[in-house]
């Protein structure tokens, strides 16, 4: 039987009185797309924290290529790689140098730091500008050679929150292009959280709604539209949580 790249099982996280989770469960498969979407507070950077071994559920179980992210994070770590939204980067260094420096810390057990720099500066796509100063750049400019850093290692799964959060539509079409190439190309798994439903509707395989700490939906986005009678996922998510007419 296949090992999934994730699966999670009645994930529960309080946060003092507050449960942010309330059991939510979802698997996915390997060289997948999955995106975890949402409005703001609904539990995806949590979620996302817990599987990328940051955080310890109160109750429940979250698995990532079979290893328990609790009993077994070191390693778990050694197979992903996490991109926080408010991610940043050492901004007295040049993009080149912050990407050679993070390919040397990673480059161990006989991964080639050269390589990864190499592929590191294909995926920023920043040309001439990564020999600037990251004080220099915008932040679609930073998010892109945040990106680049997350990928160049070829994680077996990238977990990113809100990768094109408030980037203009270049930048925000290019880092798109980039996750797809890359689970095309290196079958690395992607786990993606985001508030952009249009957005993930364009670039994941499959979707899981959350709501309120709750997993209302899971499919894939034509398979979501066509039960709800949607033309998109924003309609389909109100009329999953009850706030639009139409609801199935």
């Amino acid at each position: 039987m296949e090992v999934p790249a994730v699966r999670v099982e009645g994930l529960e996280k309080d946060y003092g009185k507050v449960r942010a989770l309330k059991g939510i469960s979802f698997q996915i498969g390997e060289g997948e797309i999955f995106g975890l979407i949402g409005p703001n507070g609904a539990g995806k950077s949590t979620t996302l924290k817990i599987l990328a071994t940051l955080l310890r559920p109160t109750a429940g179980k979250a698995e990532v290529f079979g290893r328990d992210v609790v009993e077994e994070a070191g390693k778990v770590r050694e197979m992903i790689s996490y991109l926080p939204e408010e991610a940043g980067a050492y901004k007295n260094l040049t993009g080149r140098e912050y990407l050679e420096f993070m390919a040397k810390l990673y480059a161990k057990g006989g991964r080639d730091a050269d390589e990864m720099l190499e592929l590191g500066v294909e995926l920023s796509g920043l040309g001439e500008r990564l020999d600037d100063k990251v004080s220099t750049y915008s932040k679609g400019m930073t998010r892109r050679l945040l990106l680049a850093r997350a990928l160049m290692v070829k994680p077996k799964l990238a977990i990113l929150d809100e990768p094109a959060s408030g980037l203009d539509i270049i930048n925000a079409y290019t880092i798109r292009k980039t996750i797809k190439a890359l689970s095309a190309s290196e079958g690395v798994t992607f786990l993606i959280s985001s508030h952009n439903m249009l957005e993930v509707e364009y670039l994941c395989h499959r979707v899981a709604l959350i709501s309120g700490g709750r997993i209302v939906e899971v499919g894939t986005p034509a398979e979501l539209k066509e039960r709800y009678e949607a033309e998109n996922l924003e309609e389909v998510f109100m009329r999953a949580v009850g706030l639009e007419g139409g609801q199935k």
